[in-house]
């Protein structure tokens, strides 16, 4: 379901995208009042602009309702795919209350003498 919403969602940005720039500025009705031709459109002199202003406020809407329908989707989501979704078993605290932490194992490394780096440095 959730790649079925990821579709339509990418389709209204892709929609909307392609329709803004379809569209025309302020500034180009006035090259329209000249003989620009818009007059002789498929929709009329305002028509297109008018259609496209609708497809793109339809297409702005699929958009807003996908947006919250993701959101929704994924915050009631709870098949354990997050990153906090359990913590790990290794995690466990190192000591609890009223006992003593684990004694460190031992080394197969000597230990090192505080004092023996400072009779290296030279006086």
């Amino acid at each position: 379901m959730e790649t079925l919403i990821l579709v339509f969602h990418v389709l209204a940005a892709l929609t909307i995208i392609g329709l803004v720039l379809l569209q025309h500025g302020k500034g180009a009705d006035m090259g329209a009042a000249f003989g620009g031709g818009a007059s002789g459109s498929l929709f009329g002199a305002t028509g297109s602009a008018n259609f496209l202003s609708r497809i793109t406020a339809v297409a702005a809407a699929i958009f807003f309702i996908t947006s919250m329908a993701l959101t929704w989707y994924s915050s009631h989501n709870t098949g354990g795919k997050g990153v906090m979704a359990s913590p790990p078993a290794s995690r466990q605290p190192l000591t609890t209350p009223g006992t003593t932490p684990a004694p460190v194992p031992a080394t197969d490394q000597p230990a090192v003498d505080p004092d023996s780096k400072a009779k290296d440095i030279p006086k």
